[in-house]
């Protein structure tokens, strides 16, 4: 990637990387608790049935059974479902049923009903097959579509129809005008109509869930460790669940291997262990198996997405009408009714200048696991609808697919843009980041190697996408500096790291602003107990907003350290200046040292004769981000197996000044990879009858491989953002937002007409070689 915007050691090496290389990463399973015990949850084999009773005498009779808890045990524990209110168009609220712990009516298959916790893991794996449930089983309805329909299997009373919520965007009182929209596609030269499936996929992060709780009966108090996105965020679930002060939580998460969004919230397991381990007396710990992540962690996408796009005779957009079903699953999980609707709104209608908007919404509750945040988290499938239909757009127009686009971007001179939908881009240069993308893609000499490929008995196609998304989620984020003594400080966070390398590029941060080496930087993250503010590493929020809040901390302490040093050498305030971790008098040699400062004002406050040292903790608020990219896939088919490779990847983005080009890299290949996995390979699938999961295993379940991963050139065109103090946007979902529209665009471009242009993802050969048959001439 070019380098011109790398600050100093903007290459450095990820001082992450080290241990986990050599195996001391500290993960989950890796810090048992004195006296440990371990759970084995029972799950239900049935996606709908009322729990009619459980016999767990045998389990509790078993050699090295502690307890086996079921429903009963968690009376009086609160739901687990939380939601930001939401209103849908009527001003009817999103309908939010109880999601309990453990279960007595199951609403998907693999909800838990009972917990055994036993001395090895071993004893509570065979106790928990004695457990006897007896299931009085429902009608279930797995399929977002089947689900709307007048005679599907309902699943609350509270969501007639099986809606949670109907959503409309722009609403009235913020000059939404669906007629329009509805009058400009009704009179427009060509509209361009596409409906598509964005399957459901599984997040597989590399180290499933797990938790070990233990309860301290002296002081009521709960400590759990639990790979998270957030331990205070977690902490405050889970003393709200549990119906006790947070101050009566602490969370402590330590390294994770992989989040993606599906780690950020509560899960039934974490205060069942919490109370098991009140009621045994012991540490109790649980790790998921791979099974269990299939059928219990969080999955993402499922929606069917529908889109009209109007197009002048000149290829101008005139109008925009997006209707979206989205399943939610059996309960309404973190932020998912969120995620479907304000994220997939504010994306719209990404690098173009559209002028009407209409969007609808529809979330749905079914008998599947719920969905939740997963890497993009309404940014993909914002742009996947968008640039299918741009491309649609471009066939119905005659227009090659990059000149509508070229005609359509919102020019550098109109940024900041306003779009229809309210959202502010604060910068950006759309066009020349464009002409980037196509000439590293060598766009013109698609043609010729298309031809080569023909040659070949290979179908080639290229495809664009131009990708903007908003990264931030909740603007609060906190930071705090401490010092423990001697030439020592501390950076503290609330934010969590799950891959991004907060321990590398933060420190760097705090380095630069109060100009002292890094090595005299301490970081510290994932405890609850610092106390410092967060709203968790998601969104690709983290490096804007802490990174905000580090500033307002340096700055903050700087304050409080210059009045602190002109007591110390009695001198006035405004003759303080501060520079290279000294503090000094201008004009003369009086100085103390930032360190030194610090001792001092520890033993003054200790005395009381000050009221704060220069121990700082600050929290503030910062606006959102919108970076935005184009990317460019290449792909070759064989026409006889209808194997798809991408051959070729370019990706030119946006993501404002770039502290650690290795991390800005890192983050978009993983991003790819992800997007590649769903483009080509990932769905996951239930039975339509029994709602159980087809695809539960890897067996059945297809994930990207090394071998599957382009080459890929990737280039920053970059303009700083407005909206934090560094200039930094956001970058952890680039990869997979740009990329689904591109492969799928590229695929349809291999495979022209109808055929192609109607594929859906997963684009598996089977698909792709109908396609090509079906495209085939004569």
């Amino acid at each position: 990637m070019d380098d011109t915007t790398a600050r100093p050691g903007g290459r450095q090496h990820r001082v992450e990387d080290g241990p986990l290389l050599r195996g001391a990463g500290r993960f989950v399973a890796d810090v048992p608790q004195d006296g440990q015990a371990y759970g084995v949850f029972v799950r239900s084999p049935h996606a709908h049935a009322r729990v009619v009773a459980v016999d767990a005498d045998a389990a509790r009779a078993a050699p090295g059974v502690l307890a086996v808890l079921t429903a009963a045990d968690m009376a009086g524990l609160g739901s687990l479902a939380w939601h930001q209110p939401m209103a849908g168009r009527d001003g009817t609220p999103l309908a939010m049923p109880v999601r309990p712990v453990l279960a007595e009516t199951v609403m998907h298959a693999g909800e838990p009903v009972a917990l055994v916790v036993a001395e090895t893991p071993q004893a509570a794996e065979d106790a928990a097959e004695r457990v006897v449930v007896d299931y009085a089983e429902r009608p279930a309805v797995t399929d977002v579509q089947r689900a709307v329909l007048p005679d599907a299997p309902q699943l609350w009373p509270e969501a007639p129809g099986n809606i949670a919520l109907d959503w409309a965007a722009p609403p009235p009182e913020q000059g939404g005008d669906p007629a329009a929209v509805d009058a400009a596609i009704a009179a427009a030269a060509h509209v361009a109509r596409v409906c598509h499936v964005d399957q459901r996929i599984m997040v597989a992060s590399l180290e499933p869930r797990g938790a070990t709780a233990a309860y301290d009966a002296e002081s009521g108090t709960y400590l759990v460790r639990a790979c998270s996105q957030g331990a205070g965020p977690l902490r405050d679930h889970l003393a709200r669940i549990l119906g006790v002060d947070r101050a009566r939580v602490r969370v402590i998460t330590e390294d994770v291997g992989g989040a993606f969004g599906m780690k950020s919230g509560p899960y039934p397991e974490y205060p069942a262990l919490m109370v098991a381990a009140r009621l045994t007396g012991r540490p109790v710990h649980w790790m998921s198996t791979r099974s269990e992540a299939f059928l219990t962690d969080a999955h993402a996408r499922d929606s069917i997405l529908d889109g009209e796009l109007a197009v002048d005779r000149d290829g101008r957009f005139l109008a925009l009408r997006l209707r979206t079903l989205v399943n939610l699953g059996a309960y309404v999980g973190q932020v998912g009714a969120w995620l479907a609707t304000g994220n997939f709104s504010r994306c719209v209608p990404g690098l173009y200048a559209v002028p009407r908007v209409d969007i609808g919404v529809r979330c749905v509750f079914t008998h599947t696991t719920p969905t939740g945040p997963y890497r993009g988290a309404g940014r993909p499938e914002a742009n996947y609808l968008m640039e299918r239909l741009v491309d649609e757009a471009a066939r119905l127009s005659g227009l090659d697919p990059a000149e509508i686009r070229r005609r359509n971007l919102v020019p550098a001179a109109a940024i900041p843009h306003r779009t229809p939908l309210g959202a502010v881009y604060d910068s950006g240069d759309f066009p020349a980041l464009f002409e980037t993308a196509l000439r590293l893609a060598d766009y013109p000499g698609a043609p010729a190697r298309k031809r080569q490929a023909e040659a070949r008995g290979r179908r080639r196609g290229i495809g664009l996408s131009c990708m903007l998304e908003h990264a931030g989620g909740m603007p609060t984020e906190g930071a705090a500096l401490t010092f423990p003594g001697g030439d020592r400080m501390v950076l503290a966070l609330g934010a969590q790291a799950t891959g991004q390398g907060h321990a590398t590029i933060f420190p760097r941060v705090v380095a630069e602003k109060l100009g002292i080496p890094r090595d005299t930087i301490g970081f510290v993250e994932g405890d609850s107990a610092t106390g410092v503010v967060s709203g968790m590493t998601v969104a690709s929020r983290t490096t804007s907003a802490a990174g905000s809040a580090i500033v307002r901390a340096v700055a903050v302490l700087l304050e409080k350290g210059r009045r602190l040093a002109a007591d110390a050498l009695e001198s006035a305030e405004a003759d303080i200046a501060y520079a290279d971790g000294v503090f000094g008098v201008v004009g003369t040699d009086r100085r103390i040292g930032l360190f030194a400062l610090a001792e001092v004002a520890r033993a003054r406050k200790r005395a009381g004769d000050i009221a704060e040292d220069l121990d700082t903790v600050v929290a503030t608020d910062t606006p959102h981000t919108f970076p935005n990219g184009c990317h460019v896939a290449e792909v070759e088919i064989d026409p006889e197996t209808g194997t798809v490779a991408v051959v070729r990847y370019t990706a030119v983005d946006d993501c404002g000044v770039v502290l650690d080009h290795t991390l800005v890299e890192g983050q978009l290949h993983g991003g790819l990879a992800q997007g590649l996995g769903q483009a080509l390979l990932e769905h996951a699938v239930y039975d339509a009858d029994s709602g159980q999961l087809v695809t539960g295993s890897f067996q059945d379940y297809a994930m990207p491989r090394a071998a599957d991963m382009p080459p890929v050139t990737a280039a920053e065109s970059n303009t700083p953002a407005t909206t934090n103090p560094l200039g930094v946007k956001g970058v952890g979902e680039a990869g997979t937002t740009g990329s689904l529209a591109a492969i799928m665009n590229a695929i349809a471009d291999a495979i022209p007409g109808p055929a192609g242009a109607a594929l859906d993802m997963p684009a598996t050969p089977e698909k792709v070689w109908a396609a090509c048959r079906a495209a085939a001439p004569g």
